[in-house]
């Protein structure tokens, strides 16, 4: 079977009057997600950006607004600021970061994001989800959540209802982990440092797993943190993966750029700036006050752009696919969750 699909040529650009609209509704979203976020600090700030995206999208007097004069600007978050906020997420992960969890870990977290990606690809087209939907579902679930199927979404030039779906199912998993995994704490036989790293490997967005690991204390949250950025690194080479397996189809399909589609980079340009801030990190020179910084405005680019693909979502169509993207959600839940268990057990044992 195919890994993606070709995709209906896009060509028409989003002008700046057209997407102002939309654009002030994503600030707007943003100054809501962060508002819930200090009234509720364990729901992490992308969280209730998308639960607010999906809620704008379905009220009564601003769903037209939403889907109509809005939506070019939303669109545009949800693609653009979505790259922009994945660059500035290498600024996380410097290479020493990855040498310090050694190299029984790293194995360990290629191990549970391959499993978990080919897994819950091969699920979702088993299940017969249509267009690319197994293929963010299984990048969300083994990389780092909405981010990482904004990366690939872009590489594999997907619709934005697959991309809003699979946003939205990724995003509510990870909301439950926040509340069952530390219950499970106790019964895993693990002890704070290992239950960091489960968490670390096995829960989908960076602010999640924070949420996660700290109900067990420092020691937790360090560990979840690091492994959590190890998935984060393996972003870069499945986006070039898909990049290229989206060329060889073209190529195979003798499908060539004259004919309205551009040519797609091996390495698309946000990718090679991820991997260039991971670069500049790993060179220390950057004080806290600048990374700080540079943390701020990515957690205010992703809200932007996960409220835009929240608002994206139609409840009414995913009754089509709905018990079908939630059998594959709670089956993809059960493979990241047993295969990272049982990788920390083997790692730590």
């Amino acid at each position: 079977m195919a890994l993606l699909r070709e995709r209906p040529v896009r060509t028409a650009a989003v002008g700046r009057p057209a997407a102002l609209p939309g654009l002030v509704c994503a600030a707007l979203g943003v100054a809501a997600a962060w508002s819930v976020h200090l009234l509720l600090p364990d729901i992490p700030m992308l969280t209730a950006a998308v639960v607010l995206g999906v809620v704008a999208a379905h009220l009564p007097r601003v769903r037209g607004v939403v889907r109509g004069a809005a939506r070019p600007g939303l669109s545009y978050a949800g693609k653009r600021l979505m790259r922009a906020g994945i660059v500035l997420l290498g600024l996380k992960l410097g290479l020493d970061d990855i040498r310090g969890l050694g190299w029984a870990s790293v194995t360990m977290v290629l191990g549970v994001v391959t499993a978990t990606f080919l897994g819950t690809w091969w699920l979702g087209r088993r299940m017969g989800l249509p267009g690319d939907q197994p293929l963010l579902i299984a990048t969300g679930y083994s990389i780092c959540g909405a981010s990482a199927i904004g990366a690939v979404s872009d590489a594999a030039d997907s619709d934005e209802r697959d991309v809003a779906t699979s946003v939205a199912l990724v995003t509510l998993c990870g909301t439950l982990a926040i509340a069952v995994l530390p219950l499970l704490q106790g019964m895993s036989g693990l002890d704070d440092a290992s239950f960091g790293r489960w968490v670390g490997a096995s829960v989908h967005d960076v602010g999640q797993v924070v949420a996660t690991a700290q109900t067990a204390g420092p020691a937790a949250l360090g560990e979840a943190v690091l492994v959590k950025l190890m998935r984060v690194a393996l972003l870069a080479p499945l986006v070039a993966a898909v990049a290229l397996a989206v060329r060889h189809r073209r190529q195979a399909a003798r499908t060539a750029p004259a004919a309205g589609r551009t040519r797609v980079p091996l390495v698309p340009l946000f990718v090679a700036g991820f991997l260039a801030m991971v670069v500049l990190r790993s060179t220390g020179l950057l004080p806290s006050a600048a990374l700080d910084l540079a943390h701020t405005a990515q957690e205010l680019l992703l809200a932007a752009a996960l409220f835009g693909l929240g608002s994206a979502v139609d409840l009414p169509s995913l009754t089509r696919t709905g018990v079908r993207v939630a059998a594959l959600g709670l089956c993809a839940w059960v493979v990241v969750a047993g295969v990272s268990y049982g990788g920390v057990v083997l790692v730590t044992g």
